[in-house]
């Protein structure tokens, strides 16, 4: 498994709580992605639905933002890559 190191018992409780810890994180970035878009993009409340302007900043800020997410886990990965010893082979 993933955690050679740690008892075979107990792997799969660690997977469980990884998982649950990576819903999390993504509900949070989601919220965070709808208050920051909404707050940037939504200026007034003159109907039930977004006019066109607010639609295209909507879709624009959503865009950047998990680009941005996208990068930032990239070189979040690259970054641990590089500081793991390789096992010897």
């Amino acid at each position: 498994m993933a955690f050679p190191q740690v008892p075979a018992h107990q792997q799969a409780e660690m997977m469980a709580r990884m998982e649950e810890m990576q819903t999390k994180e993504s509900l949070r970035s989601y919220n965070m992605l709808v208050e920051r878009c909404f707050t940037h993009c939504v200026s007034a409340f003159r109907s039930k639905s977004l006019d066109a302007k607010e639609t295209t900043c909507i879709e624009r800020c959503a865009e950047k933002f998990m680009k941005n997410t996208q990068r930032v886990g990239q070189r979040f990965a690259e970054l641990q890559a590089a500081t793991v010893p390789m096992p010897p082979q």
